[in-house]
This record gives C-alpha cells, sequence and structure tokens, in this order.
C-alpha cells in the first residue's frame, strides 16, 4: 500500500486577471478545494484504483472535518488526527498559470507522532519536503520513513519548493536527502538548479532522481548518468498549475508499485499531470 505522509490543508486559490492593484479593488475569480502536497498525490493515486494511506493532522473545526470527509469519498484511507487549528494556504494563480503561495499550514506541521498500526503493510511511503522541514513534522516524518525502510519499503521525497529549500538551508537540506536515502528524489527544472544538479547526474544518495520542466521533457538520473527523457504531454491554455506537481508523482509511483519501467512510469505521471492541468483550463 502506498501511504502519503504530510499536510492536508484549505487551498484557497485566486485567479488573478492581471496585477494585484495597490489600495484598491482587484477582479478575481476564488476557488476554495482540498489541498496540501501530500493529501494531492494520495487522492490523485486513489483515482487510479491504487490503495492508498493518507497520515496527517487537520484541527478541531469544520474545515478539518470536511478536509477528512473528502479524503475519504476519494478513497483514502484516512490516518488524520485533529488538534489545533486547520492549516490554510492562498494560492495566487498568474495569468499563463505560474503560482504564488501564502501558506499557514498551522495544525499539519504538529504531528508529532503515528501510531505503529498506521504504517504496518505500507510498501511505499512518500513526504514531500514540506514534511521534512519544519517540526515537530520533520522529526515524526523521519522516523516513519526509518520504519518503513527497515520493512522493505520504499521511500520518496519530492523537493516541494526552492523557498524551503533556500530557508532550510540548501546544504543542510541535500546532506538530509543524502542521508535518508529515499529511492526516488522528484524535483522541477528549478529546486534541481538550487540543489546542484546537472546534465550529468541527479542527487547524491537517491537511487532515482526525476527532474520535471513543466510542458518540457522530464528527464531521469541513476547512478551519475542520464536513464530516460520522456516528453511532457501538450495542454492548451493552461490556467491553474496547482497540484499538477503532486499529480505527476502520484502517477509515477503507481506506475512503479505495479512493475511498470521507469520511462513508462514517467509517462503515467505525464498524463495524470495534464488531466490537472486540462481540469483548469479556461
Amino acid at each position: 500500500m502506498l501511504c502519503c505522509l504530510g499536510d492536508v490543508v484549505e487551498d484557497v486559490v485566486v485567479w488573478l486577471s492581471g496585477d494585484i492593484a495597490t489600495g484598491t479593488d482587484t477582479a478575481v475569480q476564488i476557488h476554495r478545494r482540498r489541498g496540501g502536497s501530500a493529501a494531492n498525490v494520495a487522492v490523485a493515486a486513489a483515482n487510479t484504483g491504487t490503495g492508498v494511506r493518507f497520515i496527517g493532522r487537520v484541527g478541531t473545526d469544520a474545515i478539518g472535518r470536511s478536509l477528512i470527509g473528502d479524503l475519504a469519498i476519494a478513497g483514502v484511507d484516512a490516518r488524520v488526527q485533529q488538534q489545533g487549528r486547520t492549516g490554510t494556504i492562498v494560492v495566487l494563480v498568474h495569468p499563463g498559470g505560474e503560482r504564488s503561495m501564502l501558506p499557514d499550514r498551522a495544525a499539519a506541521v504538529e504531528l508529532d507522532s503515528i501510531d505503529d498500526a498506521d504504517l504496518a503493510g505500507i510498501t511505499w511511503l512518500h513526504v514531500p519536503s514540506y514534511s521534512l522541514v519544519v517540526e515537530p513534522l520533520g522529526t515524526t516524518s523521519r522516523a516513519a520513513i526509518r520504519t518503513v525502510q527497515r520493512a522493505g519499503g520504499k521511500v520518496s521525497i519530492d523537493a516541494s519548493s526552492v523557498a524551503i529549500i533556500e530557508e532550510f538551508g540548501i546544504e543542510r537540506f541535500s546532506a538530509m536527502v543524502d542521508a535518508l536515502k529515499p529511492d526516488v528524489l522528484f524535483s522541477n527544472a528549478d529546486e534541481g538548479q538550487v540543489l546542484a544538479m546537472t546534465d550529468t547526474r541527479g542527487a547524491e544518495g537517491v537511487d532515482l532522481t526525476i527532474i520535471k520542466d513543466g510542458g518540457h521533457p522530464a528527464v531521469a538520473y541513476s547512478g551519475g548518468r542520464l536513464i530516460a527523457t520522456v516528453p511532457a504531454f501538450t495542454v492548451q491554455d493552461v490556467r491553474d498549475t496547482t497540484g499538477a506537481g503532486d499529480a505527476f508523482a502520484a502517477g509515477f509511483i503507481v506506475a512503479r508499485m505495479a512493475g511498470i519501467d521507469i520511462e513508462d512510469a514517467i509517462t503515467a505521471g505525464h498524463r495524470l499531470a495534464a488531466e490537472v492541468l486540462t481540469r483548469y483550463s479556461p
């Protein structure tokens, strides 16, 4: 079974029509939906019919209860603690689909323990870096990774965000990933550049590095060499890229869990990402 560990929050997605006018009104479209990188991966994977568990924390409020219900409706085995205040991320989506995110993860980062039963039977654990660079969630997540690895399961980490890598410390982040030794590291092109991944190698201490680059081909590195280059699907007039990277990770992981080779697994990732982009196109 796949398990995703980390954040489930309310996304308040603001579609901007142009620059924000300071001191007065700016016309926008606002969409509220379930968010959080780990939750997004869990739901995208569940939509393929794969058995998925999600572990995280929300607040003791109506939004938190709604998010738990949303995960259950999507077919996710939600092991969600309730304490404190549910997190919210305001996502400003600029024309053309690029995003700026204003996160307040609140209870999501306060997960300080996981029941042993919640990790039983997990054969693949996916952890966004959002779950690794804050406390107490970071300590909890690293312990979960070691537990799954000792049981013979695989682990994937998503680099997640240039900002959080730089805030945590680039060398410190790289050293942490090297120590955790995940089977797969997902990154986009900007994150790969910050982590000093070159055209000839991926991340140190990682069996397989997948670098996405929007509508350009994704590449895979293993053993210090390029092993795959796979074109992305073409999607016209993208309005909102929110969740596309998470869908890519879900598609890739589900395919690899089914024994599909790396190139075809990347194609599966592109396919799920394209579905998200198409959903949010005008």
